[in-house]
C-alpha cells in the first residue's frame, strides 16, 4: 500500500492544524491589519516588524524562542500552568500556537493591502449615511476586502500545511499528536523509504500547485471585478 495508516493520520492532523489555524490566524489579523491600514501612529512600524519577522527568521529560531516561552520557565508556560492548561510544548495546542504567529505575515498582508486599496472614500460616504464604525466595517469594508480575505486564507492554510521547522521544534515527532506530514515525510526520508516519501512529497507539490492556480485565479476574479 503506498501510504500507511500513520500517513493518513500525520495528513488528517495537517489538515486540521491548518484549519484551526487559519481560522484563528483571520480572527486576530483582521483586527491587527485593519489597524495598520488605518493608523498614522509610530507604533505601525514597529509592530509591523514583529508581524513580519517570521518572513526573515529561521524557523527552528522562531520554534525554539517559542519552545523556550512556552516552557515551564517562559511567561506563556506560568500563564497555561496557572490556569490548569498544563504546558502547550509537544502537544497540538503547541502547534497551533506555533502555526499562529509562524503564518501571521501570510495573512495580516494580503488583507492590509486590501484594506488599504479600498480608500477613504466609501467610508466617508457611509460616515454621511450615518452608519456607525462597526456597520461600516461589516456592511462596506468586509466585502469590498472579500479577494484579501481569500487570498488571506489560501495562504494561511498552504503555509501551515508546508511547515517544518517550527512544528518539530515546538510539538516532536509524535504520532498521532504532533507528527504532521512535513515530519511524516522527513522519518520516510531517514528510514530510507523513499517509496512512502515519494507519494507524500508528491501529494505536497500537487497541493502546492493547486494553491498557486487559486491565487492566480483569485487575482484575474478581482481585476475582472474592479
Amino acid at each position: 500500500m503506498p501510504l500507511t495508516q500513520e500517513d493518513f493520520l500525520a495528513i488528517r492532523l495537517t489538515v486540521e492544524l491548518a484549519a484551526l489555524s487559519t481560522l484563528i490566524l483571520l480572527l486576530i489579523g483582521t483586527p491587527i491589519a485593519w489597524w495598520l491600514s488605518r493608523t498614522r501612529s509610530w507604533l505601525k512600524g514597529p509592530l509591523g516588524a514583529v508581524v513580519a519577522l517570521p518572513l526573515v527568521l529561521p524557523p527552528t529560531v522562531i520554534g525554539f524562542y517559542l519552545l523556550i516561552t512556552m516552557g515551564p520557565n517562559g511567561f506563556i508556560g506560568h500563564a497555561t500552568e496557572s490556569l490548569g492548561l498544563g504546558r502547550l510544548p509537544f502537544t497540538f495546542a503547541g502547534l497551533v500556537v506555533g502555526s499562529v504567529f509562524y503564518s501571521l505575515p501570510f495573512v495580516v498582508q494580503p488583507l492590509q493591502n486590501a484594506f488599504e486599496a479600498i480608500g477613504d472614500k466609501p467610508l466617508e460616504a457611509a460616515a454621511t449615511l450615518r452608519a456607525s464604525p462597526l456597520d461600516t466595517f461589516f456592511s462596506v469594508v468586509l466585502p469590498l476586502a472579500r479577494p484579501g480575505f481569500i487570498t488571506a486564507s489560501i495562504l494561511g492554510f498552504a503555509h501551515t500545511v508546508g511547515e517544518f521547522g517550527v512544528v518539530l521544534m515546538i510539538g516532536g515527532n509524535i504520532p498521532g499528536k504532533t507528527r504532521v506530514v512535513s515530519v511524516q515525510i522527513f522519518d520516510h526520508v531517514e528510514a530510507m523509504e523513499y517509496a512512502q516519501a515519494h507519494w507524500l512529497a508528491g501529494g505536497m507539490v500537487i497541493f502546492s500547485f493547486f494553491v498557486l492556480l487559486a491565487l492566480y485565479a483569485s487575482r484575474r476574479s478581482r481585476s475582472a471585478w474592479a
